[in-house]
């Protein structure tokens, strides 16, 4: 597991736990074991499966974990994911953020399925964003990833993306790939520069510049997208950005674009609704 999981996994205990779980030290006795079920309560796909044994076993390593659903499978109600077996002061303590994790990453996994499977038999790929909740990108994206979708760059230090706003801090679009290439060059980085292009003008400097590896079509309009990856003719990789909603995704995917970027994968969904049981 990831160094700033695990540093998210104990922040996320010390907000929750305090000085101690008073109203299960009050009336657990320290020696009572039991078992406990995940259980879903909404349809979707289920993630965080192995996250969760992660939780777990940080928190108390002798409990034990038998689990009948993987991640990235599709679920339904009354479907039980795992059991977990141990002290029951252990379970009560680590119920809400194993909870909190899975609702939050299912939710996204069964969103990103919804956009994945909208474009079926087309070569389109659903990228995700850095819109997340900070702190927890890491485990959005890999949710992500768990509903088929796939990661953009994880954070500004693993690519090159030039924006509206370094194009025009920079004095336009040339001198900023100009900038970054040279940039690369002098702190011998090897990264992807990419380029939003707001227009077929800036598209046609982009060409013209050359040295870049993916073109985002910012708040292009369908047609202008067809335009724009023929004009680009397979040169560099093609993404799609900006004003897309679900109702218009396999539109601008049938242009021919490698890629759509998508904020509502981790920015606007709705957790699944699960519950830990005792049993």
């Amino acid at each position: 597991m990831n160094e700033l999981i695990d540093q998210l996994i104990d922040i996320a205990l010390r907000e929750d736990i305090g000085d101690g779980d008073h109203s299960t030290f009050c009336c657990i006795p320290e020696s009572a074991t039991g078992k406990a079920k995940l259980l879903v309560k909404d349809p979707g796909v289920i993630a965080g499966v192995e996250l969760a044994q992660h939780i777990l076993k940080r928190f108390d390593p002798t409990l034990k974990v038998e689990v009948f659903i993987q991640d990235g499978a599709e679920v339904k109600p009354g479907d039980i994911v795992f059991t977990v077996e141990g002290k029951e002061r252990s379970l009560l303590q680590i119920e809400r953020l194993m909870l909190n994790v899975m609702q939050r990453m299912s939710g996204v996994a069964t969103t990103t399925r919804c956009y994945v499977n909208e474009l079926a038999g087309l070569k389109t790929k659903v990228l995700d964003t850095r819109k997340t909740t900070p702190g927890m990108r890491l485990i959005e994206k890999a949710a992500v990833k768990i509903g088929g979708g796939v990661n953009h760059r994880i954070g500004l230090y693993d690519a090159i993306m030039l924006k509206d706003n370094h194009i025009d801090f920079a004095g336009g679009i040339r001198n900023a790939i100009l900038r970054a290439q040279e940039y690369l060059k002098e702190k011998g980085k090897d990264l992807t520069i990419e380029v939003e292009v707001r227009s077929m003008e800036e598209l046609e400097e982009v060409m013209q510049t050359g040295g870049i590896n993916r073109i985002m079509l910012d708040n292009f309009t369908p047609e202008l997208t067809c335009k724009a990856v023929d004009r680009i003719g397979g040169k560099y990789e093609t993404e799609s950005s900006g004003g897309i909603t679900f109702e218009t995704l396999r539109q601008y995917a049938e242009c021919g674009v490698d890629f759509i970027s998508v904020g509502a994968l981790t920015h606007s969904v709705k957790s699944l609704d699960l519950s830990f049981k005792a049993c």
